[in-house]
C-alpha cells in the first residue's frame, strides 16, 4: 500500500493558516462560555447544597475544582492573547485542550459524586446541567475539535459509565439518553467545525486567488516594464547613429553631386525618414506609458481638423484608386487638439492602408455627444482579432514586415490616447465589407469670434553665431561641426561639459546657442551642463536638450527641465527651425528690454 503523499507546501500553508483562525476563534469566544459554565456550576450546587441534597466537603471539593479549571481555562486564554512564553513556541492551545480535559472530567463526574444518594431530582439536574455545558461548548469550542472533543467526551463517557454501574431503571434511561446525547451532539459540533473549517479555506482560497491576480498583474506591469526599458535602451543606442548619419547627410547635400549620387542621397534620406517615423512611434508609446502627455483640452472645431488630415492622406488614396470623402461639419468638441488630430491620422492612414477598392468616408455625427467616424470598404477585421490590433507590433497579413504596410504601432498610440483623453473607441467590422471606427467626443458649443491666424515663423541665417555642442558620442560632435558648420555658424564641440569650459575660456566671443546631449559620461546630464554652462557666461542662454532616451523616468526628467527637447534622429529642417526660433526669440527679448531702458 503507497503511503500517502506529503502535502505540498501551498497546502501546508492553507491548513496552518486554518488551524490559526480556529485557534483565533476559540480563544475569542472561550472566556463567555467558560464563565457561563463556572456559573452554572455554582448555581445548581449551591441550589442543592442550601436544599441539604449535597454534603459540604463534596460540594467543596467539586465546585473547587470546577473552579480551579475555570481560573486555568482564562489563563491559558490570556497567554495566548498576551502571547506569554512567546519563546517557548505556543503552549497555550495544549493548555487550553488540556484545561478542557479536566473541566469535562468534573462535570462528567458532577451526578455520581455530587448526588450519589439524592432522589431522582436532583440527579437530573445535575446530569442536564453537565449536558446544558456540552451543548454550550458546541459553539464556543466547536470552531477547534481537539478542544471540543477535550471537554465532551469525558463529560458524557464518564457519566454514561456511573449511569451504567447504578443498573436501575433510571440511570439506564438516562443512559439511553446519554447515548443518543453523544451522536446528536458530536455530530451537531463535527458539522460546526466542518462549516467553520469550509468557510475558511473558502476565503483563504479567494485571498489566494486575489493575491495570485495581483501577482500575475504585477508580473504583467514588470514584463511592460522591461519591455519599456529595453526599448527605450535600443531606441536610445540606435538613435545616435541616425541621428549622426541624418546630418553627415545634410551636410554632404550641400557639395556638387551627380545626379546618381543625389538619387542615392535621396535613397538614404528616405531610409532615415523611415526610421525616423519607427522611434517617432515608439518615443510617443514610451511617453504614454510614463504619463509625460498631459491633455490641453479646449474648444475645438472639427471641420479643418478633419479637412486637414484627409487632405494630408488624399494623395496616398488617389495613387490606389480610392475615394476619401469628408463630410461637411459644423461641430465643435471639448478636446485637445494636437492629440485627437494624432488619433484621427492613425484611423484614416489605417483605413488608406487596409483598403484596397472602393471608398473611405470621414465625417461625423451629432448626438448627445460627437461621433467622429471613418468608414472603409476595406479586408475587415475577424472578430478574434479586434482586441489585437491595438496590440503594439500586431499586423493583420504582414508575416513579412513590410514596412510599407506599416509598423504594427498606429492603433496601439490611438489606443492610449483615447484612454488618455477619456475618448471611447469603438471599433465594428465584417471581414471581405469593410470597418468602422468610432471616437466619441463631448460636443462643445459654437464659439464666438473668428478663429485666431499664426504667423509663420521665419527662417534665419547663421553667419556669425557661435554654438556650443555637448555630445559624449564623437560621431555625433562631427557630423554636428558639419550641419552646423555648412549653415554658416561657427561651432565648439566638447564631450563633455568641463572640456567644453576649458575650450570657451581661450574663446573671445560670446556664445548664441547651446546644444546638448541629455545623457552624458559619469552620470552628468545635459539639464545640469546648460545650467553650468549659464552661469559661467551670467547669461540665459537659449538652449536646446537632445536625446535619444525614451525611458519614462528619463521623459519625466526631459518635461521638467523646461528646455526646449528634440529627440533623435532630428530632421535637419526641425533642428535649423528649433535654432531660428530660439535665437529670433532673444533677439526680440533684447529688443524689448533696450526699449524698456530708453
Amino acid at each position: 500500500m503507497n503511503a500517502p503523499a506529503p502535502p505540498r507546501p501551498a497546502d501546508a500553508r492553507v491548513a496552518e493558516r486554518v488551524r490559526a483562525e480556529q485557534l483565533a476563534a476559540v480563544f475569542a469566544d472561550a472566556p463567555n462560555g467558560v464563565l457561563g459554565a463556572w456559573v452554572a456550576a455554582l448555581v445548581a450546587t449551591g441550589a442543592l447544597l442550601a436544599n441539604g441534597d449535597v454534603a459540604l466537603p463534596r460540594f467543596a471539593l467539586w465546585s473547587s475544582a470546577i473552579s480551579l479549571v475555570a481560573v486555568f481555562h482564562l489563563a491559558a486564554v490570556a497567554g495566548y492573547r498576551r502571547r506569554w512564553l512567546a519563546d517557548f513556541g505556543n503552549p497555550w492551545p495544549a493548555a487550553f485542550v488540556a484545561a478542557a480535559a479536566c473541566e469535562g472530567v468534573w462535570w462528567g463526574l458532577a451526578a455520581s459524586l455530587l448526588t450519589p444518594s439524592a432522589n431522582m431530582d436532583e440527579r437530573l439536574l445535575m446530569t442536564m446541567v453537565a449536558y446544558v455545558v456540552v451543548v454550550g461548548a458546541v459553539p464556543a469550542f466547536g470552531p477547534y475539535l481537539p478542544a471540543f472533543a477535550a471537554i465532551f467526551l469525558p463529560t458524557t463517557l464518564i457519566a454514561l459509565a456511573g449511569q451504567a454501574i447504578a443498573f436501575d431503571r433510571f440511570d439506564l434511561t438516562l443512559a439511553v439518553l446519554t447515548i443518543v446525547g453523544i451522536v446528536v451532539i458530536w455530530d451537531l459540533a463535527r458539522r460546526t467545525n466542518a462549516n467553520f473549517e469550509a468557510q475558511l479555506r473558502l476565503r483563504f482560497a479567494k485571498d489566494a486567488l486575489a493575491e495570485d491576480l495581483r501577482a500575475q498583474k504585477e508580473l504583467a506591469e514588470e514584463a511592460s516594464l522591461s519591455k519599456s526599458r529595453f526599448l527605450a535602451a535600443a531606441s536610445h543606442d540606435l538613435r545616435q547613429p541616425i541621428h549622426a548619419l541624418g546630418m553627415f547627410v545634410g551636410a554632404l547635400s550641400r557639395h556638387p553631386m551627380t545626379d546618381e549620387m543625389r538619387r542615392l542621397i535621396r535613397h538614404i534620406e528616405g531610409s532615415i525618414a523611415a526610421m525616423d517615423g519607427l522611434f517617432g512611434s515608439l518615443l510617443d508609446i514610451s511617453r504614454l506609458d510614463a504619463g509625460v502627455v498631459r491633455p490641453q483640452v479646449e474648444t475645438v472645431a472639427l471641420a479643418p481638423l478633419l479637412e486637414r488630415v484627409c487632405r494630408d492622406y488624399a494623395d496616398d488614396a488617389a495613387v490606389k484608386g480610392l475615394r476619401l470623402v469628408l463630410a461637411p461639419t459644423g461641430a465643435h468638441a471639448r478636446t485637445d487638439p494636437a492629440l485627437l488630430e494624432r488619433i484621427l491620422r492613425n484611423i484614416v492612414a489605417n483605413a488608406v492602408r487596409h483598403t484596397d477598392s472602393g471608398t473611405v468616408l470621414v465625417g461625423c455625427r451629432r448626438g448627445a455627444a460627437l461621433r467622429v467616424q471613418t468608414l472603409d470598404t476595406g479586408r475587415g477585421i475577424a472578430p478574434a482579432e479586434r482586441e489585437r490590433v491595438f496590440e503594439e507590433f500586431y499586423q493583420l497579413a504582414n508575416p513579412e514586415r513590410d514596412r510599407a504596410k506599416g509598423l504594427g504601432l498606429g492603433l496601439a498610440i490611438v489606443k492610449r490616447l483615447a484612454n488618455l483623453l477619456d475618448h471611447p473607441i469603438e471599433l465594428v467590422s465584417e471581414p471581405g465589407r469593410g470597418t468602422r471606427f468610432t471616437v466619441t467626443l463631448p460636443a462643445a458649443p459654437q464659439p464666438t469670434g473668428s478663429e485666431p491666424t499664426v504667423a509663420p515663423v521665419p527662417t534665419h541665417g547663421f553667419a556669425g553665431r557661435l554654438f556650443l555642442v555637448v555630445d559624449d558620442e564623437a560621431m555625433v560632435l562631427e557630423a554636428m561641426r558639419s550641419l552646423l558648420a555648412g549653415w554658416g555658424a561657427q561651432v565648439i564641440v566638447a564631450e563633455s561639459c568641463a572640456q567644453m569650459l576649458d575650450k570657451v575660456a581661450a574663446c573671445p566671443l560670446a556664445p548664441d546657442l547651446i546644444l546638448c546631449d541629455y545623457r552624458l559620461r559619469d552620470g552628468e546630464n545635459g539639464v545640469d551642463a546648460i545650467q553650468r554652462l549659464q552661469e559661467q557666461f551670467n547669461d540665459d542662454l537659449p538652449a536646446v536638450l537632445i536625446t535619444g532616451d525614451t525611458g519614462s523616468d528619463r521623459l519625466r526628467e526631459v518635461r521638467d527641465s523646461g528646455v526646449v527637447v528634440l529627440h533623435k534622429p532630428v530632421a535637419n529642417g526641425k533642428l535649423r527651425a528649433t535654432i531660428g526660433n530660439l535665437l529670433k526669440g532673444r533677439e526680440r527679448a533684447a529688443a524689448l528690454g533696450a526699449r524698456a531702458l530708453r
